[in-house]
């Protein structure tokens, strides 16, 4: 089984079609199709069910893709780990982050260490907190910075920022005039959550069954920003992390949760057995040493 095989298997897979991948690796669609061909071979069994022109993974499929990623991450680890070795200023880092610490937690992190580490690169991904787990876990992402804390034991984590939650009402609301409030006084009211695998979400969820309330929702986004326009409008109330300076809707309200677990906990978060490179190894040491905060 050779290296070449696994990664236009990868691509393969990613893509879900034999046009696509060829296209994406530049070879021929024949080429591939042989490759794929001889790697079945030597599994001994079929990788894709092919459904309306597409492939689909199957059980060994999903089994071998799994393994080829962390092979193949193992490899490049392993190359960059020795090139790193003869100059040290150099390597590329692999960061997954929140859409919601886009403007702010990451580009700070990155500014920070750039500055000390000029010559090294970064490659960068944005998702929802399972899906920055998952590439971690697969090895796509070298680290990321999501929350809340993931339960996986296969995963590290480190907290690095404490975010005060808040609910988010339209101006004139009846809660509006207040300081602060507890979760308790948006009972009733109807809610704008993010989607049911969001980090945000759970935390949102937890809080109001804390005091035995369940949301009535009025909408679901993928977005914050979304959420805080939507309330703002009247469509519902919402509950967002304290928003940077100059970042809040104007037409909105937030008023800080008083619930001692209204806060959302953010961290770096990579994995336990994986052997980094030295570049990566660095990066992570600097923002758990938390130097970047200080700058």
């Amino acid at each position: 089984m050779n290296t070449e095989d696994l990664e236009w298997f990868v691509a393969l897979a990613e893509t879900a079609h034999m046009t696509q991948a060829a296209e994406r690796l530049n070879i021929t669609q024949p080429t591939l199709s042989r490759s794929l061909a001889r790697l079945e071979h030597e599994i001994g069994a079929p990788l894709f069910d092919r459904v309306n022109r597409r492939l689909r993974l199957n059980p060994s499929g999903e089994v071998l893709l799994r393994h080829a990623r962390r092979s193949l991450l193992e490899l490049r680890t392993a190359t960059e780990h020795i090139r790193v070795l003869r100059d040290p200023e150099h390597g590329t880092v692999r960061l997954g982050f929140l859409h919601s610490v886009a403007t702010w937690l990451a580009p700070e992190v990155i500014r920070g260490f750039r500055a000390r580490a000029p010559q090294v690169q970064f490659t960068l991904t944005q998702a929802a907190t399972y899906e920055l787990e998952a590439l971690v876990s697969d090895g796509v992402v070298d680290l990321a910075v999501t929350g809340p804390r993931p339960d996986s034991r296969d995963l590290a984590w480190h907290t690095i920022h404490t975010e005060q939650l808040c609910l988010v009402v339209p101006r004139g609301h009846r809660l509006a005039g207040k300081d602060s409030v507890e979760i308790a006084e948006a009972a009733g009211e109807p809610f704008i959550l993010l989607g049911p695998d969001f980090g945000l979400r759970r935390l949102t969820e937890d809080l109001l069954a804390r005091v035995g309330e369940q949301p009535e929702i009025a909408f679901e986004s993928a977005e914050i920003a979304t959420m805080e326009s939507l309330a703002a409008a009247g469509l519902g109330v919402t509950v967002v992390p304290r928003p940077r300076p100059h970042r809040a809707d104007p037409n909105a309200v937030y008023l800080p949760l008083t619930d001692p677990a209204a806060h959302r906990v953010l961290g770096l978060v990579w994995r336990a057995d994986q052997p980094e490179s030295p570049v990566v190894d660095r990066f992570r040491a600097f923002v758990v040493s938390e130097e970047w905060s200080a700058l």
